[in-house]
């Protein structure tokens, strides 16, 4: 078979999930720069060519990062809005900080390092991998680590990529990303040990929504990474040791939700923990 573009090549492999694959293309890519671009995803036809521009193809190793617009669609593929997110030059130090804020919404900016709207000298992977046992959050851990050693990197200012959202978005699934952010710590405090306090807010999230959902197993883990003081039970009660969050998990799971959060009472447990307060405040 003849093809049209004799310089595209197509590999296929066993499934080993995003990171292997990403692993796999960078071993098998020939050219002097990466461009990861998912299959849901597009970038503007002009991206790659200003962003050389900006670069002007040094031989240091060396990445380039840029705006990008989050595409929102329906259940029958059509756009339903667009928000374009203008990231602007950032320090090293924002950058890292910004990289440590797991889930997004805890943040007051956008995400700054999507992988689709960024540029990689080749040579970079000649010595940093993809982490294959992380199942998301994998670009934030590879860019962490570029970042952390001191790997140089140009803001290039255009709207480079467009990042599709939809209901088949592996980052809708709650469970499999909680375990992911509490995954990427463990990886971040095993190699840069000073890093953890700057993620604590995540960290108190993740603590919190774990005891909610009574995930077990993974509220010991973020347990080992958290600082205490924290705060649980929507906030109102102060917890300063593991000892005491073992504790009040313990209550937690023979206690029912209404009685712990607000967001989880309806109408009927609503009426019934006023009546109580009524009849507390009468005795």
């Amino acid at each position: 078979m003849i093809f049209k573009y004799p310089q595209i090549q197509y590999y296929a492999k066993p499934n080993g999930g995003i990171s292997s694959a990403r692993n796999f293309g960078n071993t098998k890519a020939k050219g002097e720069w990466i461009q990861f671009l998912d299959a849901d995803d597009w970038i503007h036809e002009n991206k790659i060519k200003f962003q050389l521009e900006c670069l002007q193809n040094p031989d240091r190793a060396v990445f380039a990062y840029a705006d990008y617009q989050r595409v929102y669609v329906d259940d029958n593929n059509q756009i339903t809005k667009s928000i374009s997110h203008q990231i602007g030059q950032l320090s090293k130090e924002e950058l890292i900080n910004r990289l440590l804020i797991c889930p997004d919404f805890l943040a007051s900016t956008p995400f700054p390092l999507l992988q689709q709207a960024m540029l990689f000298k080749k040579t970079i992977f000649n010595t940093y991998k993809f982490d294959e046992n992380l199942k998301a959050c994998e670009d934030r851990e590879l860019v962490l680590d570029l970042l952390m050693n001191d790997i140089s990197y140009v803001y290039t200012p255009i709207i480079g990529a467009y990042y599709r959202k939809h209901t088949g978005n592996l980052t809708d699934n709650g469970s499999l990303m909680r375990e992911s952010y509490v995954s990427y710590f463990e990886v971040a405090k095993q190699k840069y040990k000073n890093l953890i306090s700057l993620n604590n807010d995540s960290l108190h999230l993740l603590v919190e929504k774990t005891i909610e959902l009574k995930e077990t197993d993974l509220l010991a883990r973020v347990t080992r990474l958290v600082q205490f003081p924290i705060y649980i039970f929507d906030g109102k009660i102060k917890v300063i040791n593991s000892l005491m969050l073992k504790a009040f998990y313990s209550l937690r799971l023979v206690l029912p939700n209404f009685l712990l959060y607000k967001h989880r009472r309806g109408p009927r447990s609503q009426k019934m923990i006023r009546w109580f307060s009524k009849f507390g405040r009468g005795i």
